[in-house]
């Protein structure tokens, strides 16, 4: 706010509150707050979403912005939450390039390479973000639409109808089927982290693709 001849300049104090008070009128001082969270776990992952950097970052004060989250840990639950949810979107952006003329088996076995390679693209271009996902996730928890995709569907969840796929088409034996998402998620994950904050960090971007691809390849025969 620029200061003029007939009016003293706000002090941030002033500034601060008056920002919050519009915000919360206008119902978005969650949105607002969340927001700040998710460029928080973007530059320094789960252990940068702090409320009070959030607050300061929406412009409000503390205690407005305990109306929407009580503690740090809900704000990380939230951010946490969205970043599924996009992860889910990336996820359904590769598999919506399939091409539905494909015969069945091999229509379902490009699904599975897809909801593989959304999820390391994913984790690629948001590393930070994508650690924050998971810092609170847990596989067996209820469906939650805040975790979802278009689909209605989170990451866990469209990788087991991706297995559910091969199992209709004959491409994996329903004996074979129990537990073969935790195997097949267990190696992607494995993948993305050695990527994005372990030895594998810092290849370049093609050569890390290639290496998803081979992994991707490497799941769809060992299953």
């Amino acid at each position: 706010m620029k200061s003029t001849a007939t009016a003293p300049r706000p002090t941030a104090h002033t500034t601060t509150r008056s920002t919050a008070r519009s915000t919360y009128r206008h119902g978005d001082l969650r949105r607002a707050l969340l927001e700040a969270g998710i460029e928080l776990a973007r530059s320094g992952g789960p252990d940068a979403v702090v409320l009070r950097e959030a607050t300061r970052r929406a412009g409000v004060v503390p205690n407005a912005a305990y109306r929407h989250f009580g503690s740090r840990e809900e704000l990380l639950h939230a951010v946490g939450a969205a970043g599924l949810a996009a992860l889910a979107l990336s996820m359904e952006t590769e598999l919506g390039q399939v091409p539905s003329g494909l015969p069945p088996e091999q229509h379902a076995r490009a699904g599975l390479r897809a909801v593989g390679a959304g999820y390391l693209r994913f984790a690629q271009a948001e590393p930070g973000w994508f650690r924050t996902a998971f810092a609170t996730a847990q596989p067996s928890e209820p469906p939650d639409p805040a975790k979802a995709g278009h689909s209605g569907l989170n990451p866990f969840q469209l990788l087991g109808a991706a297995l559910d796929r091969l199992v209709a088409v004959g491409r994996l034996p329903a004996e074979r089927r129990p537990g073969a998402e935790f195997l097949a998620w267990s190696a992607v994950h494995g993948l993305a982290l050695l990527v994005i904050e372990g030895p594998l960090r810092g290849v370049a971007p093609a050569q890390a693709q290639a290496l998803g691809q081979r992994l991707l390849e490497m799941v769809d025969q060992g299953l």
